[in-house]
């Protein structure tokens, strides 16, 4: 995620690097209100909106009699093209992750947010010219990641908290409630904002402030109970599932989703294939995490073919299967679905995956070692219908295992 991050924002400084120069002179915004940052957050902090306007802004343009209208309305236009050309990048990029971590770009959105208000009232200490726009518009295309991470996550959580279907009346409550606080958030903001008249002072209650809305929306994410299983809610379950069935078989250690929660992540390396060790405890939220590598479900059939793997003993081990994977000599697992590959069966990949790259001790990288370690997990996951066994208690512990979760990228699909 921090990479497209990182990307978008070069593609933006690109751009306006080949500006014409006497644009990038520009150092006022337009005589008109200012947009105000979209809010996707349940508490939102209005008094920090007061502190930011409370604090100087001579950087982009107020009480600069030399500020004309025509360069304010220029800087607005970049800063807008900025943020539209952000939407439309991050959008395609991170489109298809939204909704199965939609917690992480939930808290992604609070963060991209207060960096922007932060790189807002830096400005002013930034040589006019080129920086200084630069440094405006990244804290516009930081907006527009916040507009789209925080609107698609919210749609996925709302979703998640309408148990009964009643969406629409979710949403009517939960603008109330932002409603409410913003007002609240007005007030107190106006109070505070009369009692500091120091610009340290303004600074140090804005930084307090933005520390204290990003620890109590990380606790608040925290919370929540996801029921679907994406990538690192697979790791955790499926894991302490297999290490509880190879020690004692048929004792089966099934991981709730609030048992879940405690030890999810909220920021997850991308694609990581971790396992659980001892985390079957229902007190213990601090387990070993053992990374064992990486793994992608969905891949393009001419990526799978880039390791060489074995592809006729291959469909030989997955002839009954909807799904095909290989392990690569980075502990890399590349799996590749079906045409008509349901939802078990994606999550069947991926269990099998993780428990392929355990069994393979990686001290011999030959395809016959790999293909064996590939064969002995699937039998293990096929015996007396294991697999069939497990989805059904987790089922039965209040997992929905019918949500497709684990493809973070546009998926593709193969048909022989």
């Amino acid at each position: 995620m921090f990479s497209s991050l990182l990307a978008i924002l070069i593609a933006s400084v690109r751009i306006i690097s080949r500006l014409p120069a006497s644009l990038l002179q520009l150092n006022s915004r337009p005589p008109l209100l200012p947009r105000r940052p979209t809010r996707y957050y349940t508490l939102n902090p209005q008094y920090k909106s007061s502190l930011l306007n409370h604090i100087p802004t001579p950087g982009v343009g107020v009480g600069n009699p030399n500020a004309s209208p025509t360069s304010a309305l220029l800087l607005h236009i970049l800063q807008d093209t900025s943020g539209r050309i952000a939407t439309i990048l991050f959008a395609h990029r991170v489109g298809t992750a939204l909704e199965p971590e939609c917690k992480t770009y939930r808290l992604a959105a609070d963060v991209f947010n207060d960096i922007a208000m932060i790189l807002d009232c830096l400005s002013p200490g930034v040589p006019a010219g080129a920086m200084r726009v630069s440094v405006l518009s990244t804290a516009g295309v930081l907006r527009a990641l916040c507009g789209v991470a925080g609107g698609s996550s919210k749609a996925s959580l709302s979703a998640h908290f309408a148990k009964w279907g009643n969406l629409a009346e979710l949403n009517a409550k939960d603008s109330s409630q932002e409603t409410v606080i913003s007002l609240f958030g007005m007030l107190v903001g106006s109070v505070v904002v009369s009692q500091i008249t120091g610009f340290a002072t303004t600074w140090l209650v804005l930084l307090v402030l933005l520390g204290l809305h990003l620890s109590m929306n990380y606790a608040a994410v925290r919370a929540v109970q996801m029921t679907s299983l994406n990538r690192q809610r697979a790791n955790i379950a499926f894991s302490t599932l297999l290490a509880s069935d190879y020690e004692k078989p048929g004792q089966w250690t099934i991981l709730t989703p609030a048992q879940v929660a405690r030890q999810e992540r909220i920021f997850h390396r991308d694609g990581a294939l971790q396992w659980n060790s001892n985390s079957g405890s229902t007190s213990n939220s601090t387990s070993t995490v053992i990374n064992l590598g990486s793994a992608r479900v969905g891949v393009a059939m001419a990526e799978f073919l880039e390791d060489r793997p074995p592809l006729d003993r291959l469909m030989t081990i997955f002839e009954d299967e909807a799904y095909m994977l290989y392990i690569s000599k980075k502990r890399h697992v590349s799996i590749v679905l079906r045409k008509g590959c349901s939802v078990p069966d994606q999550l069947k990949a991926w269990t099998h995956g993780l428990l392929a790259v355990r069994l393979w001790d990686g001290s011999s990288d030959s395809d016959s070692d790999v293909s064996g370690a590939i064969e002995e997990s699937l039998a293990f996951l096929n015996t007396e219908d294991r697999f069939v066994r497990y989805l059904s208690e987790l089922r039965g512990v209040g997992w929905n295992v019918e949500i497709a979760a684990l493809e973070t990228r546009g998926g593709r699909r193969f048909e022989i």
